[in-house]
Order: C-alpha cells, then sequence, then structure tokens
C-alpha cells in the first residue's frame, strides 16, 4: 500500500492492529452526524524474522464521515494504566437493517487499554500526512512524527503539533 489516502474500497485490504491512536476529535455536522477522526500511528508493514521485529510506520488520520449513535469506552482506571496512545486491535464493519435504512455498524476494538468505540457511519477515509519511519516499536515517538508537505493533501485537517 504505497497510495497516500485509502477509502472503503481498500477496507478489506486493511489493518490497523496495535496501531497507536494519539488523538480523537469530534466534530459536528448537520441534522445529528458529525466526524470522528482518529490522529494514529499507521503500521504499513511488519517487517518479522527469528533476529527481530520493525515495522514501517507512518502518521495518518483516520476519517469517518457522516457518524451518529456513538458510543466510547476507554478503561485506563482498571489496570491504572498511565494515560497515552491507544492501540486498536482491530476496525470491524457490518451491515444491519433500520426502520428506514441500512446502517453500517463501526467497532473500533481496543487492545490496550481495554475498550472499543461503536458507532454508525458512511465511509471513511485514511490519509498519510507524514514520511514512513522503520522502527522497533509499534508507536512513533513525537519527534518520528513529523508533517511531510508532500504528504498533505487536499481536505487534510491540520492540527497543531507540540
Amino acid at each position: 500500500m504505497s497510495e497516500q489516502l485509502w477509502t472503503d474500497q481498500q477496507f478489506d485490504q486493511m489493518s490497523w492492529h496495535d496501531n497507536h491512536v494519539h488523538a480523537l476529535r469530534i466534530i459536528e455536522g448537520a441534522h445529528g452526524l458529525g466526524e470522528l477522526i482518529l490522529d494514529l500511528d499507521y503500521i504499513l508493514e511488519w517487517i518479522c524474522n527469528a533476529a527481530e521485529n520493525k515495522f514501517r510506520i507512518v502518521p495518518a488520520t483516520l476519517r469517518f464521515l457522516e457518524v451518529s449513535n456513538l458510543r466510547v469506552s476507554l478503561d485506563y482506571a482498571t489496570p491504572a494504566a498511565a494515560l497515552g496512545p491507544f492501540s486498536i486491535h482491530a476496525i470491524e464493519r457490518q451491515s444491519e437493517g433500520r426502520e428506514r435504512y441500512v446502517a453500517q455498524i463501526w467497532k473500533i476494538l481496543v487492545n490496550w487499554p481495554k475498550g472499543e468505540i461503536v458507532f454508525e457511519a458512511e465511509s471513511f477515509e485514511q490519509r498519510v500526512w507524514g514520511v514512513p519511519v522503520l522502527s522497533e516499536s509499534q508507536c512513533l515517538r513525537a519527534e518520528e512524527r513529523k508533517r511531510d508537505a508532500r504528504a498533505i493533501g487536499p481536505g487534510h485537517i491540520r492540527t497543531s503539533s507540540k
């Protein structure tokens, strides 16, 4: 996957396993709908052999469109976990019939700390905004999450950097 933008058409080829989320943002939209935006480290490639494991990771923005019925559950308290990026186990989607429409139900399963994010959304898009980094860790450090002007395309959501 060398593309800088992924959409629903690539969902079945994508994996978010062990991707770390640094920020979650909710944007109010029209008619009670909105956007759910996750700022994450997307693992492009797992490089595993007997001697070591490395990961090719790129900072990206995962954006769900026309979101409703959002439920967020993240439990940092039970394991007494320090606050930091949470780690995704998987993202699932399924169609479910409603009285007047067919809903796309999305579930983001979180493996650390325990939790999940569940909602209805029309679609998603994921856009790269940094340069790929080869790392021994599955989570980038702040200095590795640098913006790359070449990776920023139309419609990108800019956020402040620390």
